[in-house]
């Protein structure tokens, strides 16, 4: 075990893991980040980012989370590649223990692990992933302007994200494996009554295909009740089928709610002195400027927190004291 008990340890280092870092040392509290399975974030897959404030013409997701990274770097922030396997809440300070067996020990944590994207297990997904293929419609929605998509679910996400595009391409066609929603009546009648909006019932995506340059270009599809296989012309599939935050170390120690996602008071769990921030904890916006939003409030919680050594901080009576 490392003698040392560091202020600030934060695990993840998406946007919201690495805005928290960059405000944490800003503060002179020598933050560690644990980088994790996939250091950077879902950024680190997407291709252009055309709405992250001050960049004009857009930013590819890797240089956007290399910059981020490289600031909070420029600041004093410590990274440290691997995995968390377990922490202990119940007392202070606080220990974690990584997959290779070392122990740390911080007297504030922040939790910005993030959340999954739920697949479809297609060979051809991962290696189309911002070639045409996208989890997030609000994300990727503008590069299909005027074009047709498919978009694979059946809930309320699903539709949401469907009728959002509609806005957008020149069609949207909602693939769904039964032949009833699980969405919600109201979401259906909006996307029932769109006339840019059509369904494809008992239908399951069997392969997405790419043309000669690689983008998407297709998607082959199957009939749940025939078997009959066809082919459906579209530049993008947009898999809508559900996020796992990334919560599992946390079970049995703070709480969560029924989707797993980490239960906060703004940025706050139930443990003091812990911090969630991100896609970790929001199952509503999921976008890369809230995710570093929320890393900011964390940071900021965490530093008052620290500062007046309550554990019976109130965010209120901080906010009071530093003012």
């Amino acid at each position: 075990m490392s003698d040392d008990v560091r202020d600030v340890v934060i695990i993840g280092s998406g946007p919201a893991g690495l805005t928290a870092a960059l405000y944490t040392a800003r503060a002179s509290l020598h933050p560690l980040v644990i980088e994790g399975l996939q250091p950077g974030g879902q950024l680190t897959i997407t291709t252009m980012v055309e709405n992250w404030p001050g960049h004009r013409d857009g930013v590819m997701g890797p240089q956007l989370m290399a910059d981020m990274r490289a600031q909070a770097e420029h600041f004093g922030t410590a990274f440290l590649a691997g995995l968390v396997a377990r922490v202990d809440l119940s007392q202070r300070p606080f220990t974690l223990t990584l997959d290779s067996g070392e122990v740390l020990r911080a007297r504030a944590l922040i939790i910005a692990t993030g959340a999954s994207a739920k697949l479809l297990g297609l060979p051809s997904e991962m290696k189309l992933m911002g070639r045409g293929v996208s989890t997030c419609a609000t994300c990727d929605g503008f590069f299909f302007r005027n074009r047709p998509v498919a978009i694979v679910g059946g809930g309320d996400t699903a539709l949401e994200e469907a009728i959002y595009l509609a806005k957008l391409a020149s069609h949207v066609t909602v693939i769904h494996r039964r032949d009833t929603l699980r969405a919600s009546k109201i979401m259906q009648d909006k996307a029932l009554a769109n006339p840019k909006i059509t369904f494809r019932w008992n239908t399951a995506v069997e392969e997405i295909l790419a043309d000669e340059r690689g983008d998407v270009n297709a998607a082959r599809v199957r009939d749940t009740k025939t078997g009959a296989i066809d082919t459906l012309a579209v530049d993008g599939v947009f898999v809508a089928i559900g996020h796992t935050p990334n919560t599992a170390l946390f079970a049995g120690q703070l709480d969560m709610d029924e989707g797993g996602y980490l239960v906060t008071q703004g940025v706050r769990t139930n443990v003091t002195g812990v911090f969630a921030a991100g896609d970790v904890q929001d199952p509503v916006y999921r976008q890369a400027i809230t995710s570093a939003g929320a890393g900011c409030m964390a940071a900021m919680d965490a530093e008052r927190w620290l500062e007046l050594g309550d554990p019976a901080y109130h965010h209120g009576e901080a906010a009071t004291a530093n003012a």
